[in-house]
């Protein structure tokens, strides 16, 4: 059994047929069908059949095309390591959801690659729906933020890796002066409907626990998204509505009473933010090395620590991590 007779088949199995894995593979037909005969000579099992102007695989062809793709993927993978180890050893391709990007990217990522010699990262933000298929692409190496949603395909069949690193919580608040924050609780949150609540570019996504929340009481609220939290919590601020804004980054206003928190049922909703990967086998090193790091009580603390910038700039079409102190 050899790595081009596992290509070979692999590609087979996934296209159907013989003739469509020959013209890929930029070879004749019988040169298709040579290393197949030998494969299956090799495993003592017919593979596949022919049938209806393709083939069906057997009960041992589909066992053996999961592992031929795991085993094809991987020896790209240990390829292209090989190939940019001089050069691109600590580059890190990283997407982020808005969340995480805005609040805690900065400072976690700052930490990282002064405490990693040689790392350097790029980030990218999208939404927790499109990670997991975009890890399977291998566009990025890691993702740091909101969990893919468990109901992903794409989450089952690549078999992501997701660590949990940092707890949060989501309380409802409002400006002093606002009409809600002399409510007494627990406030039902119909009473807050007819006012705008504001959000980042994200609103309220389904996938996370605030956003399961507001699903489970069956209501669904005025969503006004701006440009990020920091504008929502300015509006917020200015009187002119709520938001489920991060406890940590509002309990210093809260503290002086500049924010009021409104005792709504259900809440402080506690979440969680998650490093997620290819398994262990697809994972590169240096994301496993940044999935470690995140859970650590410096990584914590640097991602809560009160005052400076925490998140991202733009520069270009990219977004990178704003490494301020």
């Amino acid at each position: 059994m050899t790595l081009s007779q596992l290509r070979t088949f692999a590609l087979v199995a996934k296209l159907g047929s013989l003739h469509a894995a020959a013209a890929h593979l930029g070879v004749s037909e019988p040169a298709v069908s040579t290393a197949l005969a030998a494969l299956r000579q090799d495993l003592g099992d017919p593979l596949f059949v022919r049938a209806h102007g393709g083939i069906a695989l057997t009960p041992g062809g589909r066992a053996l095309a999961e592992y031929a793709q795991d085993i094809v993927g991987l020896a790209e993978q240990a390829r292209w390591e090989v190939s940019h180890a001089k050069t691109d050893t600590g580059r890190l391709k990283i997407v982020a959801t808005a969340p995480f990007a805005e609040h805690a990217a900065g400072r976690l990522l700052d930490l990282f690659t002064r405490r990693v010699p040689g790392a350097t990262v790029d980030v990218v933000v999208e939404a927790a729906e499109d990670v997991a298929s975009l890890l399977l692409e291998r566009a990025y190496d890691i993702a740091l933020g909101a969990r893919p949603p468990l109901t992903s395909t794409a989450a089952t069949d690549v078999g992501l890796e997701s660590a949990p690193f940092l707890r949060y919580q989501r309380v409802l608040v409002v400006a002093a002066e606002h009409p809600l924050g002399r409510l007494h609780g627990p406030v039902p949150l119909a009473q807050l409907l007819g006012r705008p609540w504001f959000a980042g570019p994200a609103g309220i996504q389904d996938s996370t626990e605030e956003g399961r929340w507001l699903a489970s009481m069956g209501v669904a609220p005025e969503i006004v998204r701006l440009s990020s939290e920091t504008d929502a919590l300015a509006a917020v601020r200015a009187g002119e509505g709520t938001m489920l804004a991060l406890g940590h980054i509002v309990r210093a206003e809260i503290r002086r009473g500049s924010l009021v928190r409104v005792p709504v049922a259900g809440t402080p909703i506690s979440g969680l933010w998650w490093a997620s990967t290819l398994d262990r086998r697809r994972a590169t090193t240096m994301a496993r090395t940044l999935q470690r790091f995140v859970s650590t009580a410096d990584a914590t603390a640097a991602m809560v620590a009160p005052g400076g910038s925490r998140g991202l700039e733009r520069r270009g079409s990219k977004f990178h991590v704003a490494l301020w102190s």
